[in-house]
């Protein structure tokens, strides 16, 4: 009965033998540690994971003094090279002989709730600057269109041609402005779902990127071909990849000092996946990684603001668009970046309930 009631606890916890050879260890343990329990049973706790020699001696210490102890945010390795950071607890359970027969390790992973504070607070803040932006664009279009409306008018009084330059430079510029405007609120059309293979997507913009870098940029494929079919819209999907690409490559063509440029597109599927304050059964995660100068740190948290860029050629549309559209697509953007390794994660869930 007690093993029925861990096993369904969504807490990680393992049972340790006085060698510190694992006993048990619940479901939520397997996928927290991504092993599989029938396979490690019996085996030194390094089979789950490792931490460093200063942690195994605390736990031996523990099965000495019986006495419990708290570890806050550390630092394990998984045997699959992955790292993670988590809290974890470790009780003594007396047996028998009044002596320390059993350690339960109790695993709290800080990944996850760091990770969904991130996306929290990433969401309300593009959600802040997308009514803005609408606030802003409904104040400089009204004015705008005055203008430009002005100046053909004056434009039709003027005899002399050269005045009339004048006036069509101001109908220009005013029409540069509204484009920019326009730019700024993203995608004008609603979006058309409908179920569509993200391979397809990724594939056309694949040949776009393989164009424009004018076979510079090696383009690196790793798909998991039982993905299933996104619900979407296939144009916006293609633009919002399309402009994650091509900011990696414009990353890449900026250096003359790397001979081995790179882009790798990743797909996967991740089960159970928390987006947000929203848990998702499956989620398509679509990783597009670059061995570019990676992104400094003084726009890391503005990235996908607009009109913040890293070149001073740069409009910083491309990813506040490409956020746009893959929040309507009830998913999200997300990136890590270090000179060398950038990573771009687009998650987007399968079959959500779409909103426009």
């Amino acid at each position: 009965m007690y093993s029925l009631l861990i096993d369904h606890l969504s807490t990680a916890v393992l049972q340790l033998n006085r060698e510190l050879c694992i006993e048990y260890l619940n479901p939520s343990a397997e996928m927290m540690l991504e092993v599989s329990r029938r396979r490690i049973y019996g085996q030194d706790l390094n089979a789950a994971f490792c931490e460093n020699s200063e942690s195994r001696d605390a736990l031996l210490a523990a099965i000495e003094s019986g006495h419990a102890f708290t570890k806050r945010e550390a630092e394990i390795t998984l045997t699959t090279g992955k790292t993670i950071l988590c809290d974890y607890n470790v009780t003594p359970v007396m047996g028998a002989l009044n002596r320390t027969d059993t350690l339960l390790i109790e695993l709290h992973p800080r990944d996850r709730m760091k990770r969904i504070s991130q996306e929290d607070e990433l969401i309300a803040n593009h959600q802040t600057s997308k009514e803005l932006i609408r606030g802003l664009a409904h104040e400089i279009k009204n004015p705008l269109g005055g203008i430009r409306g002005a100046a053909q008018l004056i434009s039709r009084v003027f005899n002399d041609e050269g005045l009339k330059d004048y006036t069509q430079v101001i109908i220009e510029e005013s029409d540069r402005l509204r484009d920019l405007v326009d730019r700024l609120l993203g995608p004008r059309q609603l979006p058309q779902y409908r179920p569509l293979n993200v391979h397809k997507v990724i594939e056309r913009v694949n040949q776009l990127i393989s164009v424009e870098s004018e076979g510079h940029i090696s383009l690196i494929r790793d798909y998991d071909p039982s993905i299933p079919d996104v619900v979407g819209d296939e144009a916006q999907l293609i633009q919002a990849v399309l402009n994650v690409m091509r900011n990696a490559m414009q990353a890449l063509l900026s250096q003359t000092d790397n001979n081995d440029k790179s882009i790798s597109v990743t797909t996967r599927t991740l089960r159970q996946f928390t987006i947000g304050a929203k848990r998702h059964k499956l989620v398509c995660r679509i990783g597009i990684t670059d061995n570019g100068p990676g992104i400094p740190d003084n726009i890391m948290k503005t990235l996908f603001y607009p009109m913040v860029s890293g070149r001073a050629d740069g409009t910083g549309l491309g990813l506040s668009i490409a956020q746009s559209v893959i929040h309507q697509h009830q998913g999200i953007i997300e990136c890590k970046s270090q000179p060398q390794h950038t990573e771009f994660n687009i998650l987007i869930p399968i079959e959500p309930t779409v909103t426009g």
